[in-house]
C-alpha cells in the first residue's frame, strides 16, 4: 500500500476511491473456504473476482466483456444494471460449480447501489451466500 498525502486525496476521485477501498480491505479478508468477492466498476463494464487472500490467488474472474455475456441484450431502461446482474449471476453459477458456497463481499470503495448492488444480487441469485 502506498502512502498518499491528504491534500491530494481531496482533488482526485480515483484517489478517494482508493482510500475507501483500503478502509474496506482492512476489515474484509478472504480465505479458501470463504473467498473475497471483489468488484471493479468502470464507466461501461463491471468485473468480479473471487480471491483467496491466504494463497494470494484469484479463483474465478468474470467481466461483462466475457464472450458468454458479449451478446447480452437488455430490455429495460438501465441496460448496464441488467448486464451487471447477469454477470453476477454467471459468476455465482461458476463458483457453485467449483464448490464455493459462501463469500465475503468487497465493494471496492464503491457505494453499494446501482451496478454494484445488481452484481451482488445476481451473485446471490447464482447461489452464493454473503
Amino acid at each position: 500500500m502506498t502512502v498518499i498525502k491528504q491534500s491530494k486525496l481531496k482533488k482526485s476521485r480515483s484517489l478517494q476511491r482508493m482510500r475507501r477501498h483500503f478502509r474496506v480491505r482492512n476489515k474484509v479478508r478472504g480465505s479458501a473456504e470463504r473467498p473475497r468477492l471483489v468488484v471493479f466498476r468502470s464507466l461501461k463494464n463491471i468485473e468480479g473476482q473471487l480471491v483467496d487472500d491466504d494463497a494470494h490467488r484469484t479463483l474465478i474472474g468474470l467481466s461483462t466483456l466475457n464472450p458468454e455475456l458479449k451478446d447480452f441484450s437488455a430490455e429495460g431502461e438501465n441496460r448496464r444494471v441488467e448486464h451487471a446482474y447477469a454477470a453476477g449471476k454467471l459468476l455465482g453459477e461458476r463458483a457453485k460449480a467449483q464448490g464455493i458456497d459462501t463469500v465475503v463481499f468487497d465493494r471496492g470503495g464503491y457505494k453499494y447501489h446501482g451496478r454494484v448492488k445488481a452484481f451482488a444480487d445476481g451473485a446471490r441469485e447464482g447461489g452464493l451466500e454473503f
